[in-house]
Parts: C-alpha cells; structure tokens; sequence
C-alpha cells in the first residue's frame, strides 16, 4: 500500500493532478468528507459558482455575515445544498470531517449562520463528488490525486483561485514544481 493511499481518510485534500484540464475537475481541491469500504464522498471547495439564490429563501446581500460563498461542490446532485463550515452546534446533525470542520445544518441554521455577527466562513456546496468502493484508491494510484491533510487555516483563509498552487507549494518537492505549470500548457 502506497503512502498516498494510506492517506486516504476523512478529513484530507484530494488535488487534482494538472493534467486533468477543465470541467469541474482541472486544478480541483476537494474535500474528503468520508471514506470507508463502501465508497467515498468529498466536496469540491476551490470552485466559486455564480448563483442568485431566491432571496425569499436565502438573502445574503444583507445578511450580517459575509463570509458565505456559493460553491459547486461537485457533479453528483447538483441541486443539493450542503454546508461547510467550522461552528460546531450540538442541535444539529452535523458530520465532523476534522477538529474544526464540519459538514451539515438545516435551512434553520443557516439562517442563525447568516445573522451570526462573528462572521465564520460558511460555503454553501452544490452538490459533492462521489466514489464506488476502491474507486478513489484506483485513481489516486494512477497519480489522477495528491493526498494533503486538510486544516481550518488553508480551507477558509486561503482564496479559493489559490488554494491548488499553495497545497502543492507546501506539499514541496516534486509537488511544488507541479504547482508552476500554467494551466494552458501551449504557454509552457
């Protein structure tokens, strides 16, 4: 078993190796929100998305918080909305994909997160992606995913148009020179 495999638990970045280009998947970082013998889900973080949400259900041109975002979460039901976010609440069912991360809330609680004047960072996902048993470990074998263990720091505070470079950055090594390749390769 590779080192990268063992890796493979809830709680650590998948990155998208630079060759795979364009779609939701190019230069990628997700989350690992669950891996077990059965499969594996993670939510795609770095990918901003450009919704208007009906304000009726969510206003957040004037809620007090202004640290939520939208995100496409991945290709796998993309009407859903889940949310990531590091306010951990004992009403709630919530997952707790590290110390300081978790994943889940109703309608109901993303409301009181809007009003919440400590403004914590809240990313509305649409959608997740999602793997059959063994899946996730076939390709990161084929070197399709790099493995880095995810914290509060580098989720929320890192600019989402920079998190894939600064993950390899401080993976180093190898993974470091990865970071430099341009994205449209005729450039390089």
């Amino acid at each position: 078993m590779t080192a990268e495999i063992k890796k493979l638990q809830k709680g650590y970045f998948l990155i998208s190796h630079p060759e795979i280009e364009g779609g939701l998947f190019g230069r990628a970082v997700l989350l690992l929100c669950e891996h077990n013998e059965v499969g594996s889900f993670a939510i795609i973080i770095n990918k901003p998305l450009d919704v208007e949400l009906p304000p009726e259900l969510i206003d957040l041109s004037s809620a007090p918080n202004k640290n939520i975002t939208i995100r496409a979460g991945g290709p796998v039901q993309t009407n859903q909305l889940m949310l990531l976010h590091s306010v951990p609440s004992p009403q709630q069912q919530l997952l707790t994909v590290t110390d300081d991360i978790y994943l889940g809330g109703d309608l109901e609680y993303l409301h009181e997160l809007l009003e919440d004047e400590q403004q914590p960072t809240v990313y509305l996902c649409f959608g997740y992606a999602g793997w059959a048993s063994a899946q996730l470990e076939r390709e990161v074998l084929e070197g399709h995913w790099f493995v880095y263990p995810a914290n509060k720091r580098l989720l929320f505070e890192t600019p989402p148009e920079a998190l894939w470079r600064t993950l390899l950055k401080e993976m180093g090594g190898k993974y470091a020179v990865l970071s430099t390749i341009p994205e449209d390769l005729s450039l390089n």
